[in-house]
């Protein structure tokens, strides 16, 4: 409450959690009862956090119905309240998590599945730090025809990716400057900003840190700045994975390694090679990547990424300092030793994605599994085992993986293919343009 009481000039406040598909689900309440929203928690459907993309209920799901649409209990995460600067009025956002009625944590919630994880890491004395680099096109959508928005410095479009272009950047100087005033208010630890490979497509990389959870609690607030920000400015912001068919779309790559009770990394042992605990990590990672694929791949649109000599991958092996490969180990310090899990897009719930990696690679930890040789040269041209190359072989992916379900609780599961499986039957519907029109503000 000390973030609110020093900003008397806030009039409403908004709750929200992070539903299946990452979207914001929540309400907006006058500040006056802000502070028996946080002592109290507030209420919605069990079901609220398995909508479809949507935002409809789940055809065949038990939490809708055949239980009565009973409520869960949302309560306040360790975030506190946030100001909301891409909003006109001073507005404060409680980022809020699902419990049942008796504070029992609700298996269904994605972040409760994360903090599930954290806690076996915790369990054998282990913390994982993670960092995110998130892409994002901004892109003019006021037509028929997606392009990037004009420069608010010239008036002028860019037709073309400028990979590392200060040019592009400072095209948007006013906005990116704001964005960083922004993520300071938010407490996002948001790091470099460079211009990527697409017109108007834009990195930016937010700090490691050892609490997963906020991480992607970071990279989730990130997410909804960065799209409600670029409205402000007269544009949009999308991290859909593949906006524009002609070029590359927008990966989420996730940086982690492990700290024992000591505070070393379990990934270092003085050698560029890295760790045999690395190599297990790497093991259980690349095992679970046909399982794991529907989380890092979440939408129709994903697997348009996913496609050969696109800078996405698409054979499940591993490599030191090798970007064509879906888990890379980068040149670094021995201290510094990590894994860069470079298979999902920028539409994924942070949430799972984190879960899923972090998951995976505590499984081959404790099976002490062993990974095939790392790879050299271009992973596009070698006869790699191949990740599921449609959304609907992922779901069975998904359904059928042994890992999956050392990762996330069974709930969670049964929830997420009835999701995907109710999404992937009324996609079929709609147009290509209908799809892109959908999922360009939604993920």
């Amino acid at each position: 409450m000390d973030w609110l009481k020093e900003h008397p000039e806030v009039r409403t406040i908004r709750v929200a959690a992070a539903d299946l598909n990452g979207v914001a689900r929540g309400k907006r309440i006058p500040a006056r009862f802000a502070s028996k929203v946080f002592s109290e928690g507030t209420r919605f459907p069990f079901s609220v956090m398995n909508l479809d993309i949507w935002g409809e209920d789940i055809e065949e799901s038990p939490l809708v119905f055949e239980s009565g649409d009973c409520d869960g209990l949302l309560l306040p995460t360790e975030r506190g309240f946030l100001p909301m600067p891409w909003l006109e009025a001073p507005t404060a956002l409680l980022p809020i998590w699902m419990h049942h009625m008796d504070g029992r944590p609700y298996a269904g919630d994605p972040r409760q599945a994360l903090a599930r994880v954290v806690a076996r890491y915790a369990e054998q004395g282990l913390r994982p730090v993670v960092a995110t680099e998130l892409e994002f096109f901004l892109i003019d959508d006021s037509g028929k025809t997606l392009r990037v928005p004009p420069s608010p410095r010239s008036g002028k479009r860019r037709s073309g990716g400028e990979t590392l272009s200060l040019r592009a950047l400072d095209a948007f100087d006013i906005f990116f400057t704001k964005l960083y005033e922004a993520c300071e208010a938010m407490d996002i630890p948001a790091d470099t900003a460079i211009s990527e490979a697409g017109p108007g497509q834009f990195e930016i990389n937010l700090m490691h840190q050892a609490d997963p959870l906020k991480a992607a609690d970071d990279t989730w607030l990130f997410k909804m700045l960065v799209k409600g920000l670029a409205r402000q400015h007269g544009f949009a912001a999308s991290f859909m994975a593949k906006p524009y068919d002609m070029w590359p779309g927008n990966g989420m790559h996730t940086h982690f390694s492990v700290l024992d009770e000591s505070g070393a990394n379990i990934f270092d042992n003085g050698t560029d090679k890295g760790s045999d605990a690395l190599r297990h990590a790497v093991a259980g990672c690349l095992e679970a990547l046909p399982g794991s694929t529907l989380v890092f791949a979440p939408h129709q649109n994903s697997y348009t990424r996913l496609v050969p000599n696109a800078h996405a991958p698409t054979g499940i092996g591993w490599a030191y300092e090798n970007r064509t490969a879906a888990l890379r180990i980068p040149a670094s310090s021995p201290a510094a030793r990590r894994i860069e899990h470079r298979v999902a897009g920028g539409d994924v719930n942070p949430y799972l994605m984190i879960a899923a990696i972090l998951g995976a690679a505590l499984v081959g930890i404790e099976d002490e599994m062993t990974p095939e040789t790392p790879i050299n040269g271009n992973a596009y041209s070698q006869s790699l085992p191949q990740l599921p190359a449609t959304w609907n072989m992922a779901i069975n992916s998904f359904a059928n993986c042994p890992i999956i379900r050392r990762v996330f609780e069974e709930e969670l599961i049964a929830n997420l293919l009835m999701t995907k499986r109710q999404e992937l039957y009324y996609m079929a519907e709609l147009s290509e343009e209908e799809q892109t029109e959908l999922y360009l503000d939604t993920v």
